[in-house]
């Protein structure tokens, strides 16, 4: 009797342990792969994205309310989006991928000294079906390579992270060559985008003790340092005159 007590409860057991280790390889791969970038990079990297860090910081001087309550927005529409199931995937296809392009420009005009406007976020939705195109072109092919494995993906998802911020600069340019152009912008950078990423994870850790509401701030930080980088990798593809 206490035999097949320990099975029924060890079973169930099993498959959560399992279950959990699944879940929390994407993290492992992440922190791991961070670990040996972070070893393998060079001083002249870390010190770039340091003060990427502080350029962000400055641009945000007087703006972090605002930033807050974009990131504000982000979430409510994200959170609505998780009380309906069945709509679910449809709302992240139709609407997220375009408001994720909304939130690269605000940060990016409001990095480049224009003020920080919440009507930005919305602006994808102006070239709905152009921007909708790009971004979800993005997605799959992310999500084809992630197929592969994880780090695939998570190679991939930096080649492409650069696209919302080239579809801005030059809304003529069609799906594919946007993603190409970011493909080639990224060259040679994208272990730096992800040691950028990556400085960050010691403030979101602080954020969950805050039950999530620093992630309100953390955001606009984040994001405000993207559109640094982006800054930075654009200019120094610039041709010299």
């Amino acid at each position: 009797m206490n035999t097949q007590l320990f099975t029924s409860l060890a079973v169930p057991g099993q498959f959560a342990l399992i279950l959990i280790l699944i879940l929390l390889l994407p993290l492992v791969v992440f922190l791991v792969v961070g670990l040996i970038l972070y070893l393998s990079a060079g001083k002249e990297t870390i010190e770039s994205n340091r003060n990427l860090r502080a350029e962000s910081r400055k641009s945000l001087s007087g703006k972090w309310g605002l930033g807050a309550v974009v990131a504000l927005i982000v979430t409510a529409i994200s959170v609505t989006g998780s009380f309906f199931p069945a709509l679910s995937l449809l709302i992240t296809l139709l609407v997220s991928t375009v408001l994720g392009y909304g939130v690269a420009v605000t940060f990016l005009r409001s990095f480049r000294g224009e003020p920080l406007e919440v009507e930005n976020l919305f602006i994808g939705f102006r070239t709905y079906g152009k921007v909708l195109g790009v971004m979800l072109l993005v997605f799959l092919y992310t999500m084809l390579w992630s197929l592969l494995f994880l780090v695939p993906g998570i190679i991939k998802a930096y080649s492409y992270a650069m696209t919302p911020y080239i579809l801005h600069d030059d809304p003529t340019v069609g799906a594919d060559e946007a993603i190409e152009r970011s493909k080639s912008l990224m060259n040679g950078y994208k272990a730096k985008l992800f040691l950028l990423d990556l400085s960050f994870i010691g403030w979101g850790l602080l954020c969950v003790l805050t039950l999530g509401i620093g992630f309100l701030w953390l955001m606009p930080y984040m994001q405000t340092a993207r559109a640094a980088f982006y800054e930075d990798v654009r200019n120094a593809a610039a041709p010299v005159a």
